[in-house]
């Protein structure tokens, strides 16, 4: 299994490494080691969560590319499946990895049934809050052509993927949400430590960006 695991490395960081930054190998390097920590406390299967965290974000170039109407976790989970089977993995365990990338999205509407699912949902989740959550929501915001900061009465009636996708609209509408929707025990947890030091932070920012001193 050690050997089947590097070579899916390899084609997942293949596949990844030129990619746009904020959903990049290094957010999946990030992914893997939270996924695995959280295996750990979960009694999960480490080889399914490994291979699921590893190509759970293949599918994303997709969905950038359409400015968000592919959804590229029922994408990346078909190109993952056709990776999978070079490998002669029993059909059964790659169904179950096929179900946590096909459920990890935040916004999706598959819910992580399994273990080894809500293991890989909350490693992915935990990525995207905290400091360094608040770095990827800004990279994300650079990678659309969204500005600093919005000063909109309404945040909720502005749009994805253009110049109103601010990384504090994405802390409005999504980041500040996720410490809620944890489903381990262990992510649970860390997602709380994480989402303090966010609000810390946005609580700041946006006194700062008025010109507070």
């Amino acid at each position: 299994m050690d050997k089947i695991l590097r070579k899916i490395r390899n084609e997942a960081k293949l596949i990844l490494l030129n990619k746009k930054n904020s959903h990049n190998w290094d957010h999946t390097e990030r992914v893997l080691n939270l996924g695995l920590h959280l295996a750990e406390k979960e009694k999960a299967d480490t080889f399914i969560v490994a291979v699921a965290c590893l190509l759970h974000d293949i599918g994303r170039f997709k969905e950038d590319n359409s400015n968000g109407k592919i959804n590229h976790a029922i994408y990346g989970a078909r190109l993952a499946k056709k990776i999978l089977l070079k490998y002669k993995i029993k059909e059964e365990i790659i169904e179950k990895i096929v179900h946590c990338i096909k459920s990890h999205r935040f916004r999706g509407n598959i819910k992580p049934e399994t273990k080894e699912a809500k293991c890989l949902f909350d490693a992915d989740k935990l990525d995207s809050i905290g400091a360094v959550g608040i770095g990827r929501a800004f990279l994300f915001a650079g990678e659309v052509g969204a500005k600093l900061h919005n000063k909109v009465k309404n945040i909720n009636k502005t749009r994805p993927y253009t110049s109103e996708d601010t990384a504090y609209r994405e802390y409005i509408i999504k980041l500040r949400h996720i410490k809620n929707k944890m489903l381990t025990k262990e992510g649970n947890r860390l997602a709380k430590d994480r989402d303090f030091f966010m609000k810390k932070f946005f609580m700041r920012f946006n006194k700062e960006i008025k010109g507070a001193i």
